[in-house]
Order: structure tokens, then C-alpha cells, then sequence
């Protein structure tokens, strides 16, 4: 094995594989000393501020491990990029449905990881649902493995799901296997605009009854649909797809709802993917569909007051907030303020405002799960509250 290299950074560690990553972790074990999980840092100003730490970068835990387009699987490292496995895929007329917001740049380990997803969600899933396997390495220095690299084995699933979404407190992710769909024939994004005092409970009844199988469906504020020039009203927008008569006939369905219109395909989903603004604060709140109206007249009441976006993935029922820093506050406001029943992550806060903000993860299951993988709590310490310190 190669001696683990040390970046130029101060304090920074950058592993080249899973053994490495182990060895750095033992380290820090003997020296009692708390490590940031790292990718290629798009994520580092999510979550909870966290205690002074060394970093421990993945981002050279790189490349396709194993692809095999006719079991639909692929198996990579967790410091491979999003765009570097949509050409590989694109190649063979496959993709991830991982569309998490921000740049393509952003790696698979940190989308598992911060269970981040986007509007293809709505009907594909979130990381829980797309990843086989993983590979990673906990916080007592060993290595370990759940679930597998092909569809049928289950094995270890309910440890795979633990770790997705675990922003990093319980291991680092060092290789993920997830399962591939085809690319449809025909793809086409069509805009339904919401007329001035029109009733959202309504339109979204009326989406969830038709007979549509939209890869997405994604309700945008007026404020956003305008920063990504999608509309100047608010809008919800139905990505279809398939062959041409599916994508005929989805489309004359969405028209007798509402008065619907094509947009550019790419350019719309690219935009919103890229709407966070740097410094941004931004949360997602999900209650059940049921109750997505609801949750989205609180959170737009919210979003604009800050001058803020907000965008909702209905199959879902998830808002997510985006608001400039200087509205954190109204946004920290509204999180104290939530109807019961509401869950809500967030994201991006800037750190003055976290103390009015309770803990994402509390409780009994939390600190045996801590307990069980991250005994020294050394791993992003504090990110999640507390119990993480």
C-alpha cells in the first residue's frame, strides 16, 4: 500500500483509496482528532458549522469501478463526479436519475451522503432508492460494506439507507454502487402556468389524478420561475418522456388541466439546478403530498418576504427554500414557526442563526447508531447538533 498522501492544505488528508482512508482514520483515532468529510468542497458550507477538524478529502477516491449497461448497475468511487458518469452511461443510452441541485461537478459520495436529490425524484427517488451498495469506512478505522453491486441482492439494505443521508457522521463513503435506467426516446418540458389567485390545492389534485407518468413535476414561485426564465407567474413544470405517442399524450393531458407550453428542454432544468445564488440559506421542508399545498403557502410567504425562490417537487411534497443571507433571518423564523407534522432539513444557514435551530438528529436511535459506527464522535463533529459533538 502507498503511503497516504498529505495535500498542501494545512491539516488536510487526501486519501487515494478505501485503505488509505481507513489508515487516516486509525490515525486520527490514536490522536483523538475530529475529521471534516470531505468531496471536492461543494458542500462544505452545509450543515451545522462544524468543530475545528482536519479535513479528510475523498475526491481522489476516484473512477468507474464497474459498469455493466446490461444489468442497468454501476459501481464507482465515492470522489467520481456526476458528470463523469453521465458520459460514461450517455454512451450506452443510460443515466443516473441523480439530479441533485448545484453543479454536475459535485461527487457521488457527497449526494449519497447529504441524501441530496432533485425534480427527477419525483418519480425516480432519492439516493435511498437508487443506491445497490456502498463501501465505507466508520469511525472505529474498519471498513465495511452494505447491500451489493447488482438489483437482486438486498443484503445489507437497511444499512445502505443508514448511511444515505447521514451527512458523514457515521462513515465515509469510499464506493457506491447504483442501478441505471435508459434514456427515453423523447423528452420534452412543458410549462403550466398558475393564473393570479389560482388554487394550488386544485391544480396539484388534478396532477395527482390524471394519468401521467412525468419524470417530473416541479412547482416554481413566480420569483423563480422568472430567475430561471421559465414564466413571470408561477408555474409548475412536467418533464414527460418515452416514445413519441406516450410524449403526444401526455402532453394533450397536461393541456386539458391547464393552459400548457413547450419550453427548452436542457436549458430550464440546467437553470434550476443552478438557481442557489453563493452564500445562499436554503431548506427543505416535506410533509406528506397530501399536504404540499399547505407547506408551500407557508414557505413562498416565506421565501418572498426574504426575497428568496421557492420550488416544489409534488410527487414528493417537499419545498425547498432558497434565500439571499441577508434573509436568513425571516428563514430561521419560519423554521420555528412550522405546523406540527413537518420535517425540514437545512442546508445552508449562515451559523449565528443555527442556535434557534433544534437539532436534525436527537434521540435514543441516533445515539446508538452514533454509538455503534462513530464511537470517539470524530467524524463531522457537530454537523448534525449535539449529539454529533
Amino acid at each position: 500500500m502507498t503511503a497516504p498522501t498529505r495535500s498542501v492544505a494545512a491539516g488536510s488528508l487526501s486519501p487515494a483509496s478505501a485503505a488509505e482512508a481507513r489508515e487516516m482514520v486509525r490515525e486520527a483515532i490514536a490522536d483523538r482528532t475530529p475529521l471534516r468529510i470531505a468531496g471536492r468542497g461543494t458542500w462544505l458550507d452545509a450543515g451545522r458549522p462544524v468543530r475545528l477538524a482536519r479535513t479528510l478529502s475523498l475526491a481522489g477516491v476516484a473512477g468507474i469501478v464497474d459498469y455493466v449497461p446490461g444489468d442497468l448497475t454501476l459501481t464507482a468511487r465515492a470522489g467520481t463526479t456526476l458528470a463523469e458518469i453521465a458520459r460514461a452511461t450517455g454512451a450506452e443510452g443510460q443515466w443516473l436519475t441523480l439530479d441533485p441541485f448545484g453543479d454536475p461537478a459535485g461527487t457521488l459520495g457527497a449526494t449519497v451522503a447529504t441524501g441530496s436529490y432533485g425534480p427527477l425524484a419525483h418519480l425516480f427517488g432519492t439516493p435511498r432508492d437508487l443506491v445497490l451498495g456502498l463501501e465505507f469506512v466508520d469511525g472505529r478505522g474498519e471498513v465495511a460494506r452494505g447491500g451489493g453491486r447488482v438489483v437482486k441482492n438486498v443484503a445489507g439494505f437497511d444499512l445502505v439507507r443508514l448511511l444515505a443521508g447521514s451527512w458523514g457522521t457515521l462513515g465515509a463513503i469510499t464506493e457506491v454502487s447504483v442501478r441505471l435506467r435508459a434514456r427515453p426516446e423523447t423528452e420534452a418540458t412543458v410549462a403550466l402556468p398558475m393564473p393570479a389567485g389560482a388554487d394550488v390545492r386544485g391544480l396539484l389534485a388534478r396532477l395527482r389524478a390524471a394519468p401521467l407518468a412525468a419524470h417530473a413535476l416541479e412547482l416554481l414561485s413566480a420569483r423563480a420561475a422568472r430567475a430561471i426564465r421559465a414564466g413571470d407567474g408561477a408555474v409548475v413544470l412536467a418533464r414527460i418522456a418515452g416514445n413519441a405517442d406516450v410524449v403526444r399524450g401526455e402532453r394533450r393531458t397536461l393541456g386539458e388541466i391547464a393552459d400548457a407550453s413547450d419550453l427548452a428542454q436542457g436549458d430550464v432544468w440546467a437553470r434550476l439546478a443552478r438557481l442557489e445564488p453563493a452564500g445562499a440559506a436554503t431548506v427543505r421542508l416535506s410533509a406528506l403530498p397530501s399536504r404540499l399545498a399547505e407547506l408551500w403557502q407557508v414557505a413562498t410567504r416565506a421565501c418572498d418576504a426574504a426575497e428568496g425562490f421557492a420550488h416544489a417537487t409534488v410527487g414528493r411534497g417537499v419545498v425547498r427554500c432558497v434565500v439571499p443571507a441577508h434573509g436568513a433571518g425571516a428563514l430561521a423564523a419560519m423554521l420555528a414557526a412550522l405546523p406540527d407534522g413537518v420535517t425540514r432539513i437545512v442546508e445552508r444557514l449562515p451559523a449565528a442563526q443555527w442556535r434557534g435551530v433544534a437539532p436534525a438528529a436527537d434521540g435514543r436511535l441516533s445515539r446508538r447508531a452514533r454509538d455503534a459506527f462513530d464511537p470517539h464522535r470524530l467524524l463531522n463533529r457537530g454537523l448534525l447538533g449535539e449529539e454529533s459533538a
